[in-house]
């Protein structure tokens, strides 16, 4: 098991999948599509539709255009494209958002948008870390992370998949103080999280050990499962 750093998700994915011979990609829950922007940037040879299902992202998204990057509001467990269509699927933090129930149906769509041998590059956040134990006060992905990583296991058990590679790292993440953290982490579109004054507070306790002349450090642990439709 690899616990590199990594600071540039783009340059491992590089480094796995040889992007120019995957030019049709499609990314599911993409956010902001930060990766996605960097990607077509270094690689004029690529096109990126970016799925979205949050209306506020959304609109973000379509003031921000991009030459070569679509975006679609749709969600990954119904895919509004045909068979084949793509050659490489990115989910970037994102497969435990889908609902548990919808998991399955899912991959099972990325599958059938994927043509044979496409890729399916699925990057989760392990469930560890001191970052971890802070979130876990008001947002706990125990159940949805694990379900996430259980899917993909049974996907890749059902022969549908080959599991081509599976990798960790660390990704560095940053905090100026616990306002930038509490904007960033709390105030997000994509979960609507209303914390009470007690719990806020103890988010704030469990936050501010990990402070620092300039700012709070963290690392996340991250994992990939790289699988190969078959």
């Amino acid at each position: 098991m690899s616990t590199r750093q990594v600071t540039d998700e783009l340059e491992l994915l590089q480094s796995l999948v040889d992007l120019p011979q995957h030019p049709r990609i499609i990314e599911l829950g993409c956010g902001a599509a930060h990766l996605s922007r960097k990607l077509l940037q270094r690689f004029s040879a690529c096109d990126v539709t970016g799925l979205e299902v949050d209306e506020r992202q959304m609109a973000k998204n379509q003031l921000q255009p991009q030459e070569r990057l679509h975006f679609v509001q749709a969600g990954a467990q119904a895919i509004p494209f045909g068979d084949s269509a793509f050659d490489l699927a990115l989910m970037l933090k994102s497969l435990h958002h889908v609902p548990l129930e919808l998991l399955d149906q899912a991959l099972n769509e990325v599958h059938r948008v994927l043509r044979p041998e496409g890729l399916l590059y699925v990057s989760e956040p392990v469930f560890a870390g001191a970052l971890n134990e802070v979130m876990r006060l008001f947002h706990d992905e125990e159940i949805v992370r694990a379900a996430a990583l259980r899917a993909v296991q049974a996907a890749v058990a059902s022969g549908a998949w080959e599991q081509v590679d599976e990798v960790f790292f660390e990704t560095p993440v940053h905090y100026r103080d616990f306002a930038e953290f509490e904007q960033r982490m709390i105030g997000v579109t994509f979960v609507n999280h209303r914390l009470d004054t007690a719990t806020l507070a103890a988010v704030r306790e469990r936050f501010e050990p990990h402070m620092t002349a300039d700012g709070a450090h963290f690392v996340r642990p991250m994992r990939i499962n790289l699988l190969r439709r078959r």
